[in-house]
């Protein structure tokens, strides 16, 4: 199939909206470190901002794209409902808290969090709120987060939008291709968070753990190419037409993940990196939790 990249960075939605491919995640950044990761960021050459109400950051996200001094029509900015606003009315009033939070009208991507399957007709009713907001005009474009496939089925059952993405888990070590093939067939961009593996070697997320980074068949590919392994997964997810949000809060690395459009992975690379799955979650199961029990509320603004 036919990547849907471009080769300046965008990729086109299925309701038609462009969106940069490589966005900028502040994913456990701390409030007072994220206007300035974000304001560097967009001065390196992002123009994708991704965060979400539970990460407790929105406001220092619209405050670093204040910041950058770049205009604010010139960003993408995707943000996340956090299951507790679950409900119609409730996801309504979550568009309002996060839209005031990050200081705009208008917000580019906003999907759900979680399928909370536990109590999914929270969720379907919460998804039909951004249904609404679409059609209003208060978002660009709607979506889900770590939805699996009958998830997916069970949401296009009993809503009407196809969402535009679905943001799951997916590195080398968890590539995850049946959630891959069911957004593909429903012309959903799948978009990889913790794209180089990260999730492999955040402290507290479990022992033994082996980072992607330091894989050997990855390095190898690096080394032919003169890349990082970073670059080398950026550029393979974003080949086999996937939507990337790297984050971290080193200059120099943002650099380097966003600078993956001079060259190309053959592919026997390719097939070397998707060898590589171990078909091992790094995360939480979005069956075996309920994230309804996490003691976590969203403020107001």
């Amino acid at each position: 199939m036919k990547s849907p990249l471009t080769l300046n960075n965008q990729l086109t939605l299925n309701n038609g909206v462009s969106m940069p491919a490589v966005g900028y995640g502040v994913f456990q950044s701390a409030p007072e470190e994220t206007a300035a990761s974000v304001e560097t960021a967009l001065k390196t050459g992002y123009r994708h901002i991704d965060t979400a109400a539970g990460y407790g950051n929105e406001r220092e996200v619209g405050e670093g794209i204040r910041r950058s001094g770049i205009d604010l029509d010139d960003v993408f900015l995707e943000t996340k409902v956090w299951v507790s606003d679950y409900g119609y009315d409730e996801t309504l009033h979550a568009f309002e808290k996060s839209a005031t939070k990050l200081g705009v009208s208008q917000i580019d991507l906003l999907i759900l969090h979680q399928p909370m399957p536990q109590h999914f007709e929270r969720t379907l009713a919460a998804y039909r709120a951004l249904e609404q907001l679409l059609a209003d005009g208060s978002v660009r474009s709607i979506g889900v987060s770590n939805f699996m496939p009958h998830h997916l089925a069970a949401l296009r059952e009993q809503t009407q939008i196809v969402p535009a993405v679905n943001q799951v888990e997916l590195h080398p070590y968890f590539t995850q291709p049946a959630v891959q093939r069911a957004n593909a067939e429903l012309g959903t961009v799948t978009q990889a968070w913790s794209p180089i593996g990260g999730i492999t070697f955040y402290p507290g997320w479990g022992e033994n753990r082996e980072s992607v980074l330091e894989d050997q068949t990855i390095g190898r590919i690096a080394a032919e190419h003169g890349k990082t392994p970073a670059q080398i997964m950026l550029r393979w997810h974003l080949q086999q037409g996937r939507s990337v949000i790297p984050k971290s809060t080193n200059a120099q690395r943002m650099a380097k993940n966003i600078d993956v459009f001079d060259f190309a992975l053959g592919d026997e690379d390719l097939y070397a990196i998707d060898y590589l799955d171990r078909g091992v979650r790094g995360g939480p199961d979005p069956d075996d939790v309920d994230p309804s029990t996490w003691d976590l509320e969203i403020p107001e603004p």
